[in-house]
Order: C-alpha cells, then sequence, then structure tokens
C-alpha cells in the first residue's frame, strides 16, 4: 500500500509540472491571443511569390532579394519543390520577381533558404549573399556573389560548424563572416521538451574564417537578427519570450546585452531603416494557430515598428495586423519609399501603402 501512495504521489506532481507546463507553453505562443485585423490600404498579393518569403534584403537603389521555400519541422509547406532566392525591384510598377539562376556545380535539390543578409564590399561594391539553408534539416551557411547584371548567382562557399547547428537567422558582416542565431539548443525531438520545460539554452554565434565562438547566450529562441546603421549594435528577436534583446558589439566580437524592448508579439525577422534606424518586424500574433494548422482559424500576421529603440521609452507601434484571411505567417517586413513589404513563412506576399 505504501508504493502504491508514492507511486500515485509522484504521478501526481508529475502531472501537475507538466499541466504548469503546457499552460506556459501556451502563454508563451499567445495561445488565447484574439486577433483583431487593422488593415494598410491598397494591399496587393506578389504574383510569384506563393510559397513563402520568408526573409528579405534590400539593396541599395531598390532590389529586393527574398529567399522562399522554407522546409522547417512542424511547420505548414505548401510545396516541396526546393527553394529559389529571388530579386524583386521595388522602383517598377509591375513588382514582378525574378528567379536567381544559380551556379554549377550548387546542390539545387537540397536548398531549403531561411534568413538571409547581404555585405557589399566597399573597394569594388561586389555583393555577396549569405543564405541560411537547411539540406536534410541541417544548417549550413551558403556564400554567394551577386551578379546583377545577369540575375544570377555564383555560389562561393558553404560552411558548416557544430556551433551552428539549428540556424534561423544571419547577418553579414564581412565578406566571410557574421553573427548567427540559434533558435533551439538541441537538433532531434528533445527540441519539443526544451520548448515545453522553458530552458533558455540559444544563443548567437560569430562566425569569421579566423575564429568561431558564442556570442551571446541565454535566449528561449533567438530568431530574427539585423545590426544598427552604425554597426555598433545587434537587434535580437527572442520568439518566446517576446522581446527583441539590444547587444553592443565588443572588439572581439562578443555582445554586450544592454536592454530588452517588450513587443506583445511573438517577433520573427528584423529589418532595419538605414535613414532613422527604426526597426521593422514581421510578427506572429498567435504562434500556437502556426503550429496547429486550422484552415477555419488560420495563423494570423503582424506588422510591429519600433522607434527610438536606443532611448528610456521606444515606441512600439502595430503598424499592420490580420487575422489570417489576407496572409498567414508573416516572417518579415520593410518600409521602402510609402510602401510597405510583407513577407510570410511559407504562404503569400503582400505590398500596401504605409498611412
Amino acid at each position: 500500500m505504501g508504493k502504491i501512495l508514492i507511486v500515485t504521489a509522484i504521478a501526481g506532481v508529475l502531472l501537475a509540472f507538466l499541466g504548469e507546463r503546457y499552460m506556459t507553453l501556451r502563454t508563451k505562443l499567445m495561445a488565447s491571443r484574439d486577433i483583431i485585423s487593422n488593415h494598410l490600404p491598397n494591399c496587393v498579393y506578389i504574383k510569384g511569390l506563393e510559397y513563402g518569403s520568408e526573409d528579405l534584403t534590400i539593396l541599395p537603389g531598390g532590389l529586393a532579394l527574398i529567399s522562399t521555400g522554407l522546409k522547417y519541422p512542424n511547420l505548414r509547406r505548401l510545396s516541396d519543390d526546393p527553394g529559389k532566392i529571388y530579386a524583386l525591384n521595388l522602383e517598377e510598377g509591375n513588382l514582378k520577381p525574378v528567379e536567381l539562376k544559380i551556379s554549377r556545380g550548387f546542390d539545387l535539390d537540397s536548398f531549403f533558404p531561411h534568413g538571409i543578409s547581404t555585405f557589399i564590399d566597399e573597394k569594388d561594391q561586389t555583393v555577396y549573399l549569405f543564405v541560411v539553408n537547411h539540406p536534410d534539416f541541417k544548417s549550413t551557411v551558403e556564400i554567394f556573389r551577386f551578379v546583377e547584371e545577369d540575375s544570377s548567382l555564383t555560389h562561393l562557399k558553404t560552411i558548416e560548424h557544430e556551433l551552428l547547428h539549428s540556424v534561423n537567422d544571419i547577418v553579414a558582416v564581412g565578406p566571410e563572416s557574421f553573427y548567427a542565431t540559434n533558435d533551439h539548443y538541441f537538433t532531434n525531438a528533445l527540441f519539443s521538451v526544451e520548448y515545453m520545460i522553458g530552458l533558455a539554452l540559444c544563443n548567437v554565434v560569430y562566425y569569421s574564417p579566423e575564429e568561431v565562438r558564442e556570442a551571446a547566450a541565454g535566449f528561449y529562441s533567438a530568431n530574427g537578427i539585423n545590426i544598427s546603421p552604425d554597426k555598433k549594435h545587434l537587434y535580437v528577436g527572442d520568439v518566446f519570450d517576446h522581446v527583441v534583446h539590444v547587444l553592443e558589439i565588443q572588439e572581439n566580437k562578443t555582445l554586450v546585452p544592454l536592454k530588452k524592448v517588450d513587443v506583445g508579439t511573438l517577433p520573427d525577422n528584423i529589418e532595419v531603416d538605414s535613414v532613422t534606424g527604426d526597426l521593422w518586424l514581421g510578427c506572429h500574433p498567435n504562434a500556437w494557430r502556426l503550429l496547429r494548422y486550422d484552415p477555419e482559424n488560420p495563423p494570423g500576421s503582424e506588422v510591429i515598428q519600433i522607434q527610438n529603440i536606443h532611448s528610456e521609452k521606444p515606441t512600439v507601434t502595430k503598424v499592420y495586423v490580420d487575422d489570417g484571411h489576407v496572409i498567414e505567417g508573416s516572417s518579415v517586413a520593410t518600409p521602402y519609399k510609402g510602401k510597405l513589404f510583407i513577407g510570410t513563412m511559407y504562404q503569400k506576399a503582400i505590398i500596401c501603402d504605409l498611412k
């Protein structure tokens, strides 16, 4: 009888713990949040981007490079085809994406791009495109040279490293150097346990040909990353903590945390206005819907703007909100000359007029 009571007590404690963790996970995913749409005027779909536009970066002159075809565990996909990189000239009225040709020798069948970033060499204006790739659900970083004249990418290098084990996003700081976020610690089925328990094991890694090191740690799920216009600070979105971290770049490439800004949603990729320094983020207002897809109750989309992030009181503004009936799963957003481009993880992309 005593053993039965002990087993029953242990089982009760375990069930109570799992129940509490389940409710905590729902809170982190904002599962109970109701989404009230707040649209912008004159939104139109961008034809040719029907299978995602997970991340983008805009070059000087208005040419946007866009990654499509993300394959990620436990997330919906509308196509099993390999991913692609598109160029979209935001200066042109027809907004027609052009698929970039990738040089021979690169394995196109295992190309599933995620976060992207560019670095422009000041000496010769060479544009290097860094792409997070997930062949066989692993993580690599591919470096390409972008040739605008013939809409092509020349593959230069594939980077793999044990510290780059679950890469989500990247920001280039040299022709072969970058900072990258790891969005979970475990690379097997244990990552679900990691999220359930709520372990802050994620990090930011600095990579260069000379050294690879952990630059910052202690994130629940490090996601989007970008750099300030003066190149002195990095911004990292922690999707499960609903915050954007501000970190100062040190001479030895480590990062010192300065502050974090509560954004009230689940932040994905971060774009930075090169003139104002404002941050623009594609976000997930209710990620429970994203993980448990229901066509009758689809995942919504949200875009926020953060102004004066280095001040004592940054301003966080909800610029666009949709309940999932226009676009599902927004992952990136950026303004350009009075327009707002909004991309998604696996679905459509739209461009709207800013109010």
